[in-house]
């Protein structure tokens, strides 16, 4: 679903010349996208496929594969796989909790992205894992004048080989490289309890897991026993990490890219490298999982299904919310309860006629879905709630916004997989329909507007993953063409993607309010502080925390919006069903 906004370049430059590392012609789902990425560009050319000689296809001739128990009894005859049993029968028994359209390492034939590129077969010299390039191998391969080879199979790559295109090898590791390397990808994040999961694009070096790091995602890590359910957001939703550096390499050359790299760090991991689980390593920690679940949906049949229940909460003072110690105190708010079968989350603040008002998602818990709501802020909570927008789709996260022509509206309508711009023609309850801004699955759009430009920070959703891109367009109008901006995306972290709230000036400095959706949705905000926001570059640098901490029953919050001396935040309870709807 990101793509479309990393497939072309405005440079002028000829084509980058790509050269691929392939096993053979069947790749993992997610590479094979990534691969149709490449192709369906304007500044990526495929020049060379370099075929693996140890890992080619199997003949026709070849024997059936064996049967589950003939493969059982054959880890059983070798102590070395023996150990690793109950992880290889794991792994049978976790295959079926995902379908074979989320799996992305399914194995796709990608023979038609292929065709009428130049190949060549390369025998690598190999010493256990690692492997090795014959001098004439990358002799041919320095004569193509590749700009960069991409490793989408071989093992563990050292020597020449490195060094055989102009900017290097470039390849993936699934796993935050300073805490995970080695494997298997995803499983030991489930296994220590990690609630983040790393995806990085990095150029290889002779060390291992340890390259130059292009850029790098952090993924919610998919809590409880399955690996395979975890592997589907981090696999998928780095997909176009390769693309987007490569237009960047295309349209701002090397030095851009380097610039950006991220800075090595020291290895954090528990273990040097990672390997699959012994039968110990097992029953430790799956027993125990085993045992949790059923608590837990003991506890269910016992006490009844439970749902976040969202409520508003308001804050009257001259404290500033940028709190020295980092955090900001929740214990001077006031909390408004949401009424019978409906919960109220994702409030803005306006100011209207001199007075405050608080727009804000109404959720109707039997009908499933959300519509636009508001109402005046006053010294005791806020007045009668007044319905302001309804559609036959879902609505939330209000981003209304005073502009020079009046007041807009902005909701989030991803239910409906548009941006979509509103303009009030009677306050507050009439709004006529401006434009659709995107045609996108997007959430928790985002309005500033400063210096003549309209800034939208809009966080892009990946249909088998989760909304993890950030990214930044601008415009000169209102409803122009939007221009994506060059860092695009600027967060692929699941602690700073989302929204939480409009952009406000504080103590003369600039801050945006993000999401920390690690561990769980809607765990608590971060006030991050917008260091420089210009067309060619964007920074921003976390501030304070907005943790629901010391307030009995509120287990977290997702939204925050100041205006003067009032602030408004949402926060969440876990109620059971038959309460909410009754």
């Amino acid at each position: 679903m990101y793509a479309p906004l990393y497939l072309n370049s405005s440079s002028g430059k000829p084509p980058l010349r790509i050269g691929l590392l392939l096993d053979t012609k069947m790749l993992p789902a997610c590479f094979a996208e990534t691969l149709g990425q490449i192709a369906r560009s304007n500044f990526a050319r495929l020049e060379l496929v370099v075929f693996n000689g140890d890992a080619q296809p199997q003949s026709l001739d070849s024997p059936p594969p064996r049967s589950f128990i003939r493969r059982t009894l054959a880890i059983l005859a070798e102590r070395k796989r023996r150990r690793k049993l109950l992880f290889a029968l794991y792994q049978r028994w976790d295959a079926k909790h995902i379908s074979e359209a989320q799996d992305p390492l399914r194995e796709v034939d990608c023979g038609e992205y292929l065709k009428g590129i130049e190949s060549l077969t390369v025998t690598p010299v190999a010493k256990r894992f690692v492997h090795r390039f014959p001098e004439d191998a990358v002799r041919r391969l320095r004569e193509k004048n590749l700009d960069v080879l991409i490793r989408f199979g071989f093992n563990i790559l050292r020597g020449d080989i490195l060094q055989a295109a102009r900017y290097g090898v470039w390849s993936y590791h699934h796993g935050d490289n300073n805490e995970y390397r080695g494997g298997p990808a995803y499983f030991w994040e489930l296994y220590e309890d990690n609630p983040l999961s790393g995806a990085v694009l990095q150029v290889l070096t002779e060390e291992l897991d340890a390259g130059k790091v292009l850029h790098k995602g952090i993924f919610a890590t998919c809590r409880g026993v399955s690996w395979a359910r975890n592997r589907v957001q981090p696999y998928w939703g780095s997909t176009t990490f390769l693309i987007q550096k490569l237009r960047q390499l295309h349209e701002c050359g090397w030095e851009r890219v380097d610039a950006e790299a991220l800075p090595p760090e020291p290895y954090r991991g528990k273990t040097k490298i990672y390997t699959a689980p012994t039968n110990g390593q097992m029953l430790r920690w799956f027993a125990p999982q085993l045992i949790r679940t059923f608590v837990r949906r003991t506890l269910r049949l016992v006490r009844g299904r439970r749902l976040p229940h969202w409520r508003l909460a308001l804050n009257w003072g001259s404290q500033s919310c940028i709190a020295g110690d980092g955090k900001t105190d929740l214990t001077r708010f006031q909390w408004i309860e949401s009424p019978p079968g409906h919960f109220y989350a994702d409030p803005f603040l306006i100011e209207h006629s001199g007075k405050p008002w608080v727009f804000f998602e109404d959720f109707d818990y039997r009908a499933q879905k959300g519509v636009i709501a508001c109402a005046e802020v006053t010294g005791k909570g806020i007045s009668k709630v007044i319905p302001a927008l309804e559609k036959p789709y879902h609505l939330s996260y209000p981003c209304v916004f005073w502009d020079e022509a009046g007041l807009y509206l902005v909701p989030e309508s991803n239910s409906n997989k548009t941006v979509e711009l509103y303009r009030c023609t009677r306050f507050p309850d009439a709004w006529e329909t401006v434009a659709t801004l995107m045609q996108i699955p997007a959430v928790d759009t985002t309005v500033w507007v400063e210096d003549g430009l309209y800034w939208f920070f809009v966080t892009l959703k990946e249909a088998r993953g989760a909304a993890l891109q950030l990214c930044l367009f601008y415009s000169r109008t209102l409803t122009g063409e939007w221009t994506s901006h060059p860092q695009n995306p600027i967060a692929t972290d699941v602690r700073f993607s989302r929204g939480a709230g409009a952009i406000f000036k504080e103590q003369g400095k600039l801050f945006r309010p993000s999401q920390d959706c690690s561990g769980n949705y809607g765990r608590r905000c971060t006030l991050n502080e917008i260091v420089v926001l210009n067309e060619r570059e964007y920074r921003e640098r976390p501030r304070t925390a907005v943790v629901a901490e010391g307030i009995p029953g509120i287990l977290g919050t997702h939204t925050y919006s100041r205006l003067g001396q009032l602030e408004v935040i949402d926060g969440y309870t876990l109620a059971s069903v038959r309460r909410l709807l009754r």
